[in-house]
């Protein structure tokens, strides 16, 4: 369930709906929990929970979460992440890695969608631990947030220290 609306800037994709069932006096409660991804495919990307009694205020409420938690990333020429990232959350292991221009994006599904939402197009990653895809979203996410920001002029420095020895 892909949203792409035109006065919407945001890419908005539901990970996972789940049935929940509570026993109370009365009977059963039930209710559905909807995982929504949202970016902006510029290096922003967030995650949502949300819980309601049908679908569409469930993905209402998830989404209005996600885009309260958006956090920003640095991207390499605006196409792959800056370094590898082995990334451990509960049951998760995630690794992240870059890949050469014109690679795309291999990934499996939950790592592909935070990936797609975030704007990376050059990505190599391998899911190790659970098939649990809530579990995998919020790793890669925290993965994501580990990323160091690329040093700029890290070149320019040593040239004008090689310089300054050979001057001496």
């Amino acid at each position: 369930m892909e949203n792409q609306q035109s006065g919407n800037e945001y890419f908005e994709k539901v990970v996972q709906v789940n049935r929940v069932s509570k026993k109370t006096q009365g009977g059963d409660k039930r209710s559905l929990s909807v995982l929504v991804v949202v970016g902006d495919r510029k290096g922003k990307v967030g995650v949502g929970l949300g819980k309601g009694a049908d679908v569409q205020t469930a993905v209402r409420k998830a989404t209005t979460i996600a885009k309260k938690h958006l956090i920003s990333i640095s991207l390499k020429d605006n196409r792959t992440i800056n370094h590898t990232i082995f990334i451990k959350r509960g049951a998760a292991k995630i690794i992240l890695r870059p890949a050469a221009p014109g690679r795309g994006i291999i990934a499996g599904g939950a790592v592909r969608v935070v990936v797609e939402a975030a704007g990376i197009s050059d990505i190599v990653s391998k899911v190790i631990g659970t098939s649990n895809k809530a579990s995998n979203v919020y790793a890669t996410l925290e993965g994501l947030k580990k990323l160091k920001p690329l040093q700029m002029n890290r070149v320019g420095t040593k040239k004008q220290e090689e310089i300054k020895i050979s001057k001496v």
